[in-house]
């Protein structure tokens, strides 16, 4: 056996030991999820497949059309998109081939794909929600893992200024209304506009992406703490940090844009001025489109992915900021002593939706035929939703399935009756289970009902049929009367289970 599956071994080995002792401890199936990805089981997945299709409705309410593309890709497509994020790439392991690694996000793909076929699509309209991988220290309650999904809508074309940045916008905050996950702030920032301010502090070209990535950390950790990181790793002069810090706690709405119009300094860098300019029209638009009451001009926002060009943004509610000790300062970041997992009660949920402009990812894949391709987007954190979600549900009362009738049987089985039953039924486009036994009890049947919430039950016995009869039972009903069930024709069955379907 060679040393790589002796490693792997020993690897599997000790995380099932893990699973073992957290099960013999009595730990919660939270803590149970191995390397950052997760089961779910029926009632979590039906609040999931609520969260897909509003997020769905939403895109397609706005013209999107959907593509797909591979779960890997490139090596080469994906490296050096992504910043210091680069290291948290799942490269595959070579198999004599092409180098390969699984996608970070939808954005990059996206890119490439427009890249490949770029006459056909000069502009689109597109979302996709798949799962994407990053080999991050995973948080399961907060949302944070190695596997999940994205949900992703792009506007991709040449269009006038920022006015498919404020419809994107507006998806965004539609998105989050429809999901109901409580009150929640746009951040919102643009990076030319942060480019010229580190111009103006000083700091050398070559480490403005460098210098970004770490202001971007300022919602995770004390400016402290993100100065030393500038100061120290990047080797940044300590007074232009102090210089930066001067700016990056400035936050507010249509008053900070005033504010720093009038900066004389500011506005004498070609980057701050155009940065500005799109801003201000940018908050006209959103005053239009309504939700200007939600944003937070913030400069502290940076996005450390490298391929942002203009217009930043991320949503974030009061759970996604860093726990706070009860002094008021902020509870830094650790591991657990037992795995790799980031000690959840160090960390917060995140930003639940963020994006921005890239005018110039598409063109690093495009030949000239195609050309670069403006693009502006908005990826809805669709676990972080989840995770939010999941702590207000009461999963007992959660329907995992669509069923809206159950037929039941009295006395003799009567298989065949029911599945007679039941096929006119789903004929009708009524969505219908029955008891896959000869003989079902009575009890049984009806506990079904009551454990799966169908509203609805088909009762049918040897004497009825023989009628030409069938009795409609409303599930949800204690009361004596229709409560009971009432009694129709078999002819009128699917016209008067439809009648109450509707109501």
């Amino acid at each position: 056996m060679d040393t790589s599956q002796e490693t792997l071994k020993e690897k599997i080995k000790k995380q099932g030991d893990l699973v073992r002792s957290l099960k013999a401890a009595g730990a919660d199936k939270t803590e149970i999820d191995a390397a950052g990805t997760r089961d779910y089981n029926d009632k979590e997945m039906a609040i999931r497949e609520k969260i897909f299709s509003t997020i769905t409705s939403v895109f397609k309410k706005h013209g999107a059309v959907t593509i797909d593309t591979p779960v890997f890709e490139l090596k080469e497509i994906l490296a050096g998109k992504y910043g210091e994020d680069s290291k948290l790439i799942y490269d595959l392991e070579d198999q004599g081939g092409e180098k390969c690694s699984l996608r970070y996000d939808l954005t990059v793909p996206f890119a490439r794909f427009l890249a490949m076929n770029g006459t056909q699509y000069p502009n689109i309209k597109r979302y996709q929600i798949a799962k994407v991988y990053r080999r991050d220290q995973p948080a399961m309650t907060k949302g944070r893992m190695r596997e999940f999904y994205q949900c992703d809508f792009d506007v991709a074309g040449v269009y006038d200024p920022m006015v498919a940045d404020a419809e994107v916008v507006r998806i965004m905050c539609e998105c989050l209304t429809a999901l109901d996950i409580g009150n929640f702030t746009i951040k919102i920032n643009h990076r030319k506009l942060l480019d010229g301010i580190f111009e103006i502090c000083g700091v050398p070209e070559a480490k403005i992406r460098p210098i970004s990535s770490a202001v971007d950390k300022l919602d995770k950790l004390p400016w402290e703490d993100v100065k030393k990181e500038m100061v120290e790793e990047k080797g940044l002069d300590p007074v232009v940090a102090d210089r930066i810090g001067e700016y990056v706690i400035l936050k507010g709405g249509k008053e900070l844009l005033t504010q720093l119009l009038d900066n004389k300094e500011l506005v004498s860098n070609k980057n701050v001025k155009a940065g500005l300019d799109d801003m201000i029209l940018l908050f006209r638009y959103l005053e239009i489109f309504n939700v200007l009451d939600k944003m937070s001009f913030d400069l502290s926002l940076a996005r450390g992915l490298d391929y942002y060009t203009g217009i930043i943004y991320e949503a974030v509610t009061e759970q996604s900021g860093q726990p706070k000790a009860e002094d008021g300062t902020k509870i830094r970041r650790k591991a657990r002593t037992d795995s790799d997992e980031l000690d959840e009660t160090t960390v917060g949920v995140g930003s639940i939706a963020a994006g921005g402009r890239y005018d110039n990812l598409v063109g690093m894949f495009a030949n000239t035929s195609s050309g670069g391709i403006p693009c502006v987007g908005v990826s809805i954190g669709v676990e972080r939703v989840f995770s939010i979600l999941l702590q207000r549900a009461q999963l007992a009362s959660v329907k995992a399935n669509e069923v809206e009738v159950y037929v039941i049987s009295v006395g003799d089985g009567l298989l065949e009756e029911r599945m007679s039953v039941c096929t006119e039924l789903w004929d009708a486009g009524i969505k219908a289970e029955f008891m896959y036994k000869r003989k079902p009890k009575l009890q049984a049947q009806f506990t079904v009902c009551d454990r799966d919430q169908v509203p609805y039950a088909v009762i049918i016995g040897k004497s009825e049929l023989d009628r030409g009869e069938i009795k409609i039972k409303d599930m949800r009903s204690k009361e004596q009367g229709e409560g009971g069930g009432i009694v129709v024709p078999r002819s009128e069955m699917v016209e008067q289970l439809r009648k109450r379907l509707r109501n």
